[in-house]
């Protein structure tokens, strides 16, 4: 197997430099220079998605062009909004040139096993954590996915598909848990593909600027897709019946216009969103009901599990913090250490 090479700093910081100067218009690299010749001048477009070595650009007309990447580019995502330029002669394959990158608003960024920290896609305004109540309800995975909105200034909003198979009882249980998090500040809609339950006030919330759909495979979020946009041919399975886990049905990150405005983006289904690229401290300032109670424990350098004097224990005795969001956060901690690959 080869060994991934890694830049040095002084790389990384001749990259971005190299970057800036290029959307200033101060200052053109040889490779451009040379193939001035085949390309038309620099213009700005927009990421829809990115396949391997190229990504499809769309122009200010709408047109999408696929393009390949320079050298010096670090990263290019779903979402960015870059310089390029097009071929003047098309080949109806790769026909246009990624000269650069713009400073991202908003970027959610995936830990990897393998490859570390991979960004997913830039420039969010609202991530949409979907959930399903089968094969079950996982509060962890949406209280990971709330650290991560937290940590990157993304607004988040829950969303439980597949509302139509609850039960009377099961509903009112349901209430009760998200109740919890309407009480600290998230909005959440129950919702059916199947049914249209709940889809109109998703498109109210997705009517402007740019939405992620985030969660485990298997949840229906190509579904909502497809109910948002009629006619789409994004790919949906049925979960499993035999493991009861969910089947990948994206497996690109994907930009789509709505047509009542706003931009929407799919993203792969994963099993398990981890937090360990995040430090204690980091996760802890994620879950946003513990914030009265930071800077409050006896030690400075508490670690809000055992510790006596600890203020967010306190707090959870007292009622003001939620039990279930606590023991999550636990949960959380725990397996930092344990999910924290060997290198990072």
């Amino acid at each position: 197997m080869t060994k991934k090479k890694h830049l040095s700093k002084q790389q990384h910081h001749r990259i971005a430099q190299n970057e800036q100067k290029r959307l200033r218009g101060r200052d053109k690299p040889a490779s451009a220079q040379l193939a001035d010749d085949v390309l038309e001048p620099a213009e700005p477009g927009l990421v829809l998605s990115r396949f391997g070595q190229h990504a499809d650009v769309e122009d200010a007309q709408g047109q999408v062009v696929r393009c390949n990447m320079r050298r010096t580019i670090s990263s290019v995502v779903t979402g960015d909004s870059v310089i390029w330029r097009r071929a003047k002669q098309s080949t109806g394959s790769i026909d246009g040139v990624i000269e650069a990158v713009e400073d991202r608003r908003t970027v959610l960024l995936r830990p990897d096993f393998y490859d570390g920290l991979k960004p997913v896609a830039a420039n969010i305004d609202l991530m949409i954590i979907v959930s399903a109540i089968l094969p079950a309800l996982s509060l962890n995975i949406i209280d990971r996915y709330l650290v991560a909105a937290e940590k990157t200034g993304i607004k988040p909003l829950l969303v439980i598909n597949k509302a139509d198979l609850l039960s009377g009882d099961e509903l009112t249980q349901l209430t009760e848990q998200l109740h919890l998090y309407q009480q600290i500040g998230y909005d959440y809609l129950l919702l059916s593909a199947k049914t249209g339950q709940g889809m109109q006030e998703l498109l109210q919330q997705v009517h402007s600027g740019t939405s992620i759909f985030v969660g485990q495979s298997g949840v229906g979020k190509s579904s909502l897709m497809n109910q948002l946009m009629p006619g789409l041919a994004a790919a949906t399975r049925e979960v499993s019946e035999n493991s009861g886990l969910g089947q990948h049905t994206t497996t690109v990150s994907r930009l789509y216009h709505l047509p009542e405005g706003g931009d929407l983006i799919d993203s792969p289904g994963i099993r398990e969103f981890a937090l360990w690229h995040l430090s204690a401290e980091e996760v802890t300032s994620g879950f946003i009901e513990f914030a009265p109670w930071l800077g409050q424990c006896k030690f400075r350098d508490c670690k809000h599990i055992s510790d006596p004097g600890c203020a967010i224990q306190h707090g959870v005795q007292q009622g003001e913090i939620s039990r279930e969001r606590y023991d999550s956060y636990l949960k959380i901690l725990a397996s930092m250490a344990q999910d924290k690959p060997h290198y990072f």
